[in-house]
């Protein structure tokens, strides 16, 4: 299709595809600081590409799944009121 472009609408996330932090912050709906706080504290997997980030979107559905959202809310909290102090 001429004109189309290969971006990804951020409504659906593939799992063995790798997405940027800038894709999975979009996703996410969370600042750049945040993002940078979850890749930090190990809350969502980051990989180092060519100098820059890269998340596996297997670990983007990870951290979005039902299952783990109270244990991820609960984490999420504990740095946050961290960083208050």
């Amino acid at each position: 299709m001429p004109g189309a472009s290969n971006v990804h609408s951020m409504t659906e996330i593939h799992s063995k595809e790798l997405y940027t932090t800038k894709e999975t912050q979009d996703f996410l709906k969370v600042s750049s600081s945040t993002m940078k706080r979850m890749i930090k504290h190990g809350i969502i997997k980051a990989h180092r590409v060519g100098g820059t980030w890269r998340i596996w979107g297997d670990d983007i559905l990870l951290l979005v799944s039902p299952k783990l959202e109270k244990k991820v809310y609960g984490v999420y909290k504990k740095i946050k009121d961290r960083t208050r102090k």
